[in-house]
């Protein structure tokens, strides 16, 4: 939930969302449910991306902790993630299943997504700046640019 909260806060995107699963089992495919959900929906909400910025990068710190995230909204799923701290168990959270997240997210809403932790030490902090500069970015890619009246791309298409 604090994920997702602060997701949606520095992405400034609206989200009402409620979610079950296998909880029994593991967290695994809840956390993939709501990336795939929530790519889905963005990728919805950008349609073919007309007046759009399309790239955005952010730098964020919580800390001691140093994130980067790029996006390019293309229409080509992918994800880079790199992180130095192996990510474990912060609360209920499994921090294995933050890639996993991402994952989903990038391949729903069809863009490039590279997003590294730089340094840190701390699991919760080195998350939060991740999350955080994800969410940056795709304010910076999905806000409208006043020049650009059309699809941005050469090609008059995003795929």
């Amino acid at each position: 939930d604090h994920l997702l909260t602060s997701l949606t806060k520095h992405a400034a995107f609206d989200l009402e969302l409620s979610a079950q699963g296998d909880l029994q089992v593991d967290g695994h495919h809840t956390v993939e449910d709501v990336g795939i959900v929530l790519g889905q929906a963005i990728a919805v909400a950008a349609g073919e991306g007309k007046g759009i910025h399309r790239f955005g990068f952010a730098y964020c710190p919580l800390d001691e902790a140093l994130a980067r995230a790029v996006v390019d909204f293309s229409g080509r799923p992918f994800l880079h993630f790199s992180s130095p701290l192996a990510l474990q168990q912060v609360g209920a959270f499994a921090g294995e299943l933050f890639e996993e997240f991402l994952r989903a997210l990038a391949m729903n809403a069809r863009f490039t997504l590279h997003v590294e932790l730089l340094y840190g030490r701390n699991q919760h902090h080195a998350m939060e700046a991740m999350i955080k500069a994800v969410a940056r970015c795709l304010r910076a890619c999905f806000s409208i640019d006043e020049r650009e009246g059309d699809i941005p791309s050469t090609k008059g298409v995003l795929v």
